[in-house]
């Protein structure tokens, strides 16, 4: 944060990058270079630009591609990206094959936000263009004025190809999954500035995500996939400090759900693991009296944490697919869940077809509108794989 500075101040600042610059040969472009204020008065931002020769700048503004401000960004800050993908659809060739087109779709459509997507929440809006330029790709090729109809619903398009579909990707489901990156780095405090940063500021007092809205619009936006996170990962309790005590499942049991009756009873639903065992007494955490059946749930309980010993070590989280490393491909793939198919449809991956082929078998089978209109498609389709 720059303060109001003194000439000399801003001099000796400049001197340490021209120092920085002949030690290793990497010279900053004033003249390419934008500053831009953050609380500080219009005449200390004029002498700092002055000073450095530099353009003024002002929030928000693009990093590397990114919207970047205090406020969230709208729409309008996402219209390069989807400009740039507009771009891309208008080179498509008409001349592409079906399966051409499909691998124009995953490798380059799909592709094309997945920078934004892995660092900000995006707009349905902006989805909702982009997966109507995937739509109009895959379905019509590079001409934006072709009305021609689709062969298959998107809900189908978007299923994985060993589940029926052509394997295109959910952008707004990959988008959370990608997120959930941050929620892991967090629970398990790894050593990175912003984590440490969001644990002093707002849970240095032994709260936890969930229970108040705080922190910037980034956040917010992360802690709302917070239910999603939690669907996917369990804690290895070591010092307890970023685990629910009733709302989060250690041991093979959520106490709020398995012991209803003795969670009626509880003063702090929010309490965490770490401040319960350092009660004298766990009863301390409940309106007594308790009744008979929320007596023996308490026994059960007190069976239950028998044997945990609480250290010093961070807590670590640990996931469904039994790896204590975070994967956004698992993530996502257990987030659109699985579904019974037809055997053929696995066959026509592993098939010698082409890819022209492939797709030509799946998509008119599968699609709702042209299955309405032919009722014997499927059939007719899985026939020819017997062929």
């Amino acid at each position: 944060m720059v303060m109001e500075a003194c000439p000399t101040q801003l001099l000796h600042l400049k001197e340490i990058l021209n120092a920085f610059a002949s030690s290793t040969g990497l010279r900053v472009n004033y003249n390419k270079s934008v500053m831009v204020p953050l609380n500080i008065s219009e005449e200390t931002l004029q002498n700092l630009a002055t000073t450095f020769q530099c353009q003024k700048g002002s929030l928000p503004f693009t990093y590397l591609g990114l919207p970047l401000g205090t406020t969230k960004p709208n729409i309008e800050d996402f219209v390069p990206l989807m400009q740039k993908v507009e771009k891309r659809l208008q080179c498509t060739s008409m001349f592409l094959s079906q399966g051409g087109k499909l691998e124009m779709v995953n490798s380059v459509f799909s592709s094309s936000a997945v920078f934004h997507a892995g660092t900000l929440k995006l707009h349905k809006g902006v989805i909702n263009q982009l997966d109507k330029y995937r739509k109009h790709c895959l379905w019509r090729g590079g001409d934006l004025g072709s009305k021609k109809p689709h062969k298959a619903a998107w809900s189908m398009v978007t299923l994985p190809k060993k589940q029926g579909g052509l394997g295109v990707q959910r952008t707004a489901t990959h988008n959370d999954a990608m997120l959930m990156k941050f929620l892991h780095k967090f629970f398990n405090k790894v050593n990175v500035p912003w984590v440490k940063l969001i644990w002093d500021n707002y849970y240095h007092n032994g709260t936890l995500p969930g229970q108040q809205n705080k922190g910037s619009f980034w956040w917010k936006d992360i802690v709302k996939l917070l239910d999603t996170y939690k669907g996917l990962a369990a804690p290895i309790i070591n010092d307890g400090s970023t685990v629910w005590f009733w709302k989060d499942l250690w041991h093979g049991v959520i106490p709020a759900q398995d012991y209803p009756h003795l969670f009626s009873f509880v003063k702090d639903p929010n309490i965490t693991f770490s401040h319960v065992a350092a009660l004298h007494d766990i009863t301390e955490c409940f309106h007594l009296p308790l009744s008979s059946q929320a007596f023996e749930q308490l026994e059960s309980l007190k069976q239950t944490m028998h044997g945990i010993v609480l250290r010093q070590d961070k807590d670590i989280w640990s996931y469904i697919w039994n790896n204590q490393i975070y994967s956004t491909a698992k993530a996502y793939k257990v987030m659109i869940g699985t579904r019974m198919i037809h055997p053929a449809f696995k066959w026509i991956w592993t098939s010698k077809c082409q890819m022209k082929h492939k797709v030509f078998f799946l998509a008119p089978t599968q699609g709702q509108a042209e299955h309405k209109r032919h009722p014997k498609k499927e059939e007719y389709a899985i026939g020819l794989l017997y062929l």
